[in-house]
């Protein structure tokens, strides 16, 4: 990356099976982990400037790279993991662990989070897809935030104005970018909290595949019902495409069981979203971001 001046790490070919849960993917042309917000834009920029596309991922989950590989930029937040707690919120960085802050808060006996404990991401990937489990999700927590667009630069919005709904926000328009936001919690006991927490651990434990890579929930749920009820009624469960399986545990996950690639993945994805279509009359939409 001539002509500019990196403080983070630069790699050049990185595979994006390192980068994603899923464990696919080919070489990134580049992929940064940058060390502040600054270099963060920094990078961004360069890459517009050139033409080069860039991708911002956090633990990178939720993403299916493609086996050839990607001509582009893999940004990493994982350095933007700054966190200034108070009395009754937090101001976090972007490439915060979701589940890290959900265990902090318990620590602080500060409830809210208890949801996120098991969300395998990170905070600006969450708010991306307004992430949630358990009847709650990030637009109950996320008071204010700073964004970012290539055309106004940074600013501070509230919460609402990130215009979520199901599984979707405005940041997955428009080149937006969340690098940080401020989480409005609430004092609680401490036991109470820790006992929610230990239940949905278990909950979790015993029906998602938490053993083998994954992407998390790859459909969305369609109103009035669960994806993965549909997918298990039509007999999915189990049923693999090369190293891709649908999970016998929980129907909506695709699991990488070995070697598995991301034509697998696309395939089995297409192959469950048409039977079920043909079966039940309705339509799948998935959660994925494909690069």
């Amino acid at each position: 990356m001539e002509g500019i001046t990196i403080r983070g790490r630069v790699e050049k070919g990185m595979p994006l099976s390192k980068l994603t849960t899923w464990r696919v993917g080919g070489p990134a042309a580049f992929a940064v982990w940058p060390a502040d917000e600054e270099e963060l834009l920094s990078v961004l920029r360069y890459g517009r400037e050139r033409g080069l596309p860039a991708v911002v991922l956090g633990r990178g989950s939720n993403v299916l790279a493609p086996d050839e590989g990607w001509e582009g930029i893999a940004v990493i937040t994982t350095m933007l993991r700054r966190a200034e707690w108070g009395a009754d919120a937090v101001r976090a960085g972007a490439g915060c662990s979701l589940a890290a802050l959900a265990r902090e808060a318990a620590r602080r006996s500060l409830s809210g989070l208890e949801f996120a404990g098991g969300i395998p991401g990170t905070l600006g990937g969450a708010a991306v897809m307004n992430a949630g489990a358990y009847g709650r999700d990030m637009s109950e927590v996320i008071a204010q935030a700073r964004i970012w667009t290539p055309e106004g630069g940074s600013r501070e919005v509230s919460g609402a104005e990130l215009g979520f709904s199901y599984r979707r926000s405005t940041l997955q328009c428009g080149g937006r970018l969340l690098t940080e936001a401020t989480l409005s919690l609430t004092p609680g006991e401490p036991a109470a909290i820790r006992r929610v927490m230990a239940d949905h651990r278990e909950w979790r434990r015993k029906t998602q595949p938490l053993g083998l890579p994954s992407a998390g929930s790859v459909f969305r749920n369609p109103a009035g019902d669960h994806a993965g009820r549909l997918i298990d009624e039509a007999g999915w469960k189990g049923r693999r495409i090369g190293g891709a399986e649908v999970s016998v545990r929980n129907a909506n996950f695709i699991v990488n069981r070995g070697g598995a690639t991301a034509g697998d993945i696309r395939a089995l994805i297409t192959a469950v979203r048409e039977d079920v279509e043909r079966r039940f009359r309705v339509r799948l939409e998935t959660e994925i971001k494909f690069l």
